[in-house]
């Protein structure tokens, strides 16, 4: 995310490169600059002349270059941008003998998407020496709930952690549909709002008390009345509470708590540090550690892979999700 303010920054101060190439796993950050470059480098005057958006789809790497190489009329710069430019990976290495020389008054950017070009190939390097190349890495889910606070601070909100852990096991990785997530929250709130789990239960449709975070506390805790009243909601609601999620969240857990078990120090920095999570969270892992003993924790971890085993159809003969669930949940609290 420095990076990219970084990149930003030097946008609006008009420090222009003449290649920007955009790369990497996570699509987010590749449309947040390229959107930035399309509104904002050219007055509304000079765009109809000077800028234009091609699709890697329906052009070749020698139309890119063609258009590159072009010259503005009447101003300073042109701006080329190639939108799904993966599809041009074949052939996306003969960019580099135009990026040794580039137009300095053309600003092409390259919208690689889902995929990174070769560090050991000339075009990387080249690209490196006269432009800037952005990859942009899928963030781990531990550092999602993060990113979704340092987000919502930039924009003057703030959000509650089980709200901000209700959006990651909701929604997942995807920085996009979080964000859209996001703009309809503060479309709804007033700024200077903390986002709570009832804003979001109320305003996105994810239950603040049935969902996989309120499951595995309850577990961790050792509340056999909620968990089983949760996994009944699950079962009744297959298509939003999937049980792949569930167990792979629940697997997720256990691992960690099995980590917990390990550790020398105990303190909430410390867990906090080596689990990777928010201190907030640590003292539902303290209670899962004291619910559970390690041998325990190694059993479970196994009956959730055997769950997982059987909720792709292996060995399940025709139990449904929910009778899964249910049979895990009474093997793991018995």
């Amino acid at each position: 995310m420095d990076e990219v303010i970084q990149i930003v920054n030097d946008l609006k101060q008009r420090n222009f490169k003449p290649i920007y190439f955009l790369m990497g796993e996570e699509p987010y950050y590749i449309d947040k600059i390229s959107e930035f470059i399309d509104k904002n480098v050219l007055t509304e005057e000079e765009k109809g002349f000077n800028q234009m958006t091609l699709y890697g789809r329906d052009v070749t790497v020698e139309d890119v270059v063609s258009n590159a190489k072009r010259y503005p009329m009447m101003a300073d710069y042109q701006v080329v941008i190639v939108k799904e430019a993966q599809d041009l990976s074949r052939n996306i290495e003969k960019l580099a003998d135009y990026a040794e020389n580039p137009q300095q008054s053309t600003i092409l950017v390259m919208c690689y998407k889902y995929k990174k070009i070769d560090k050991r190939k000339k075009l990387y390097k080249v690209v490196a020496k006269s432009g800037v190349i952005f990859e942009s890495k899928k963030l781990y889910e531990n550092q999602v709930a993060d990113w979704i606070r340092r987000v919502l601070s930039g924009s003057k909100y703030a959000i509650d952690p089980k709200a901000a852990q209700m959006l990651v096991e909701f929604l997942g990785t995807d920085l996009g549909k979080i964000n859209n997530e996001l703009e309809k929250l503060k479309l709804i709130l007033p700024k200077g709002s903390t986002i709570t789990p009832e804003a979001i239960e109320e305003n996105i449709g994810i239950s603040k008390d049935f969902n996989n975070f309120e499951l595995r506390k309850a577990i961790g805790s050792g509340d056999r009345t909620k968990a089983f009243r949760i996994i009944q909601y699950f079962a009744q609601n297959p298509k939003d509470n999937p049980l792949v999620v569930t167990i792979s969240l629940l697997h997720s857990f256990f691992a960690q708590v099995l980590k917990y078990h390990g550790l020398s120090d105990k303190s909430s920095k410390s867990v906090a540090a080596a689990l990777k999570i928010s201190p907030f969270f640590t003292k539902d892992y303290s209670e899962a550690a004291a619910k559970y003993p390690m041998k325990r924790v190694s059993h479970i971890v196994g009956l959730l892979r055997d769950a997982d085993v059987k909720s792709k159809g292996v060995g399940a003969a025709n139990l449904s999700q929910g009778d899964i669930l249910k049979e895990l949940l009474v093997k793991i609290m018995d």
